[in-house]
């Protein structure tokens, strides 16, 4: 590699760190000034209401943006809390909010602590919801709504009761039943137990609140989705930051609200969890926010950092009026558990919702990740192999399908790189006639046979596999916690330490994988007649993959480091099985043109 392709490949790479790390600082900086603002936002309206105030009365029908203030509850009361556990799930209810305080997900660890790093903390089970400002299914809206919001619980078969009663002559009732797949089948019952209409303000049915699982999970895989019946909509915490491209950015968002009585479901969800309310009847409208939440414990937070947020979503009713001893119900079904793609289809064929959508697989490319989830959890379960094996073996099988389409090409390359002198030849002679160039080009190729899409078929062919694998292992929670040769948790990084001096983490697999795409892309010959500098610039793009995917997860690096190795020897048992490509003569030149040299 010469000077200029040195110097080309640093300054891509130092601008590629420049723009990553900048955008790092930005979405820090852009959370911090929405948490501020929000709080700012909460303080003042909190202050122009009663001490019993919860939410602001809402709209239904409106999309302007609100900024809801922090609930309130009476604290001279105490919590109450009753514990209800099945095999998979312990659920919490609590009395302030009259709703499901936490799960813990007892087949799940809390978090999976890198082998460099030092623990902190006892390892728990996984807990959704846990340091959530209110509980699953509160509702908020108006004081009128709300009162202290404190309710009494009672201990039913398999499940809970919550009621309330207010001075106004509302009654507030909510039934819970537990039931199987970490399904439970709520019911909520708004009565007018008095002798005169009663006006029902808008409410907010809370789903849950998204939030990171432990201190090393940035967060950014957060978010609120719905399902209107057709598609799904996914604001992760990126969205509330600001939207826009690289350095445009608009302003902080403190509310997402949507939907127009069609929201079939809502979701709340992290990396590998979601917080699920799927309604019998389609709700009216969903609403997200940004909420500060407690810092983790026994974790000394960084100096500078923003405080932890979540994104706290919720159902939203309109306003109604309720007649004398009339009442509205409506019946819930949450699901409170893992982002497993079979057990959330099975959920979705039972209800006929289409509740796999919240893997978030993509619209175009779902069926590539669906079909290799399935095939790697197949493997996995057939051969009884670790999940890091299993990918080795789910690659090295996609590489035998694909063997032959691959040697078809290498073969086809290596005519092409042998005509290079003609086509050389071609371009001097026809240099102020591009049609006649183009023309004599294309009859070049139909006389050797050659197609110069030869080498790139494989690659359009194999890149929604790519697409498929990257989606996959980012949502699939089976390689959470999965472990390989060093590799602690195959849903992250295989960060062995933090470098001394600085705090950028030496990650060995990506390494790996950029070097054996290096000697990968060495092995490769360049299109004819493509331009030299531009062939340098193919050759060393490995290394801004390795900048882009360096802090990716561990499991997509050992897809693509394997798969590299394969296709390097792919290459070289092609070329030695083939016999040597004679010279091709350049026999385009005239006599004349011959006499003139």
């Amino acid at each position: 590699m010469d000077r200029t392709g040195i110097i080309v490949v640093s300054l891509c790479a130092i601008l590629l760190v420049y723009w990553f790390v900048g955008q790092q600082k930005y979405a820090q900086q852009q959370a911090r000034y929405a948490a501020t603002n929000q709080m700012a936002k909460a303080q003042s309206q909190f202050a122009a209401t009663n001490s019993n105030a919860v939410l602001p009365a809402l709209n239904a029908t409106t999309t302007a943006t609100t900024t809801a203030a922090p609930p309130v509850f009476d604290t001279n009361a105490p919590e109450e809390l009753l514990v209800i556990t099945n095999v998979r799930a312990r659920y919490t209810f609590t009395s302030r909010g009259g709703g499901l305080k936490s799960v813990e997900l007892l087949d799940y660890p809390e978090t999976v602590s890198p082998r460099w790093k030092k623990k902190v903390a006892k390892d728990g089970v996984a807990t959704l919801n846990l340091r959530a400002p209110v509980p699953v299914l509160a509702i908020l809206g108006d004081a009128s709504l709300v009162g202290d919001g404190n309710f009494t619980l009672t201990h039913t078969t398999n499940g809970v009761h919550a009621e309330k009663s207010l001075v106004n002559g509302l009654r507030l009732s909510k039934e819970f039943q537990l039931s199987s797949n970490y399904l439970v089948n709520a019911s909520v019952r708004l009565e007018n137990v008095s002798d005169q209409p009663f006006t029902l303000p808008a409410q907010e049915w809370v789903v849950g609140t998204a939030a990171a699982m432990g201190p090393d999970d940035g967060g950014m895989n957060d978010g609120a989705m719905w399902f209107d019946g057709k598609s799904v909509q996914d604001q992760l915490v990126g969205w509330f930051s600001g939207g826009g491209f690289a350095c445009i950015r608009s302003a902080p968002r403190s509310e997402y609200l949507a939907g127009s009585n069609n929201v079939v479901w809502v979701a709340a969800h992290n990396q590998f969890f979601a917080l699920m309310a799927m309604p019998k009847e389609p709700g009216a409208q969903i609403v997200a926010r940004l909420v500060n939440l407690p810092p983790f414990p026994n974790v000394e937070p960084m100096p500078g950092a923003p405080a932890p947020q979540g994104i706290q979503t919720a159902l939203v009713y309109p306003t109604a009026t309720l007649a004398a001893h009339q009442a509205v119900e409506r019946q819930i079904v949450l699901f409170v558990g893992p982002k497993e793609y079979r057990l959330l289809a099975r959920i979705g064929e039972e209800f006929q919702n289409q509740a796999d959508l919240v893997m978030n697989f993509g619209k175009y490319l779902g069926f590539f990740a669906k079909a290799l989830l399935l095939a790697m959890n197949w493997v996995h379960d057939v051969t009884r192999l670790g999940y890091g094996w299993t990918i080795v073996l789910i690659t090295v099988i996609i590489k035998v399908l694909f063997w032959p389409l691959t040697a078809a090409s290498t073969r086809s390359m290596k005519r092409m790189q042998v005509l290079a002198p003609e086509m050389k030849a071609l371009k001097e002679k026809y240099k102020d006639d591009m049609q006649k160039f183009t023309q004599k080009q294309w009859e070049l190729y139909r006389k050797h046979k050659v197609s110069p899409m030869s080498g790139c078929l494989p690659m359009a062919i194999q890149m929604p596999v790519f697409i498929g694998f990257f989606t996959m292992i980012r949502s699939a929670i089976e390689l959470r916690g999965a472990r390989f040769l060093w590799i602690a948790d195959l849903s992250k990084p295989d960060t062995l330490c933090m470098i001394p001096g600085t705090n950028f983490p030496f990650n060995l697999l990506p390494l790996l994988m950029g070097g054996s795409m290096l000697w990968q892309s060495h092995l490769t010959p360049p299109s004819p007649g493509m331009d030299p500098a531009q062939a340098k610039i193919m050759r060393y793009m490995p290394l801004m993959f390795l900048v882009f995917l360096y802090n990716y997860s561990s499991g997509l690096a050992l897809y693509w480091t394997v798969n590299n190795v394969l296709t390097v020897v792919q290459t070289k048992l092609t070329k030695m099985s083939q016999a040597p490509a004679s010279p091709v003569v350049a026999s385009v030149l005239t006599p004349a043109s011959k006499k003139k040299k």
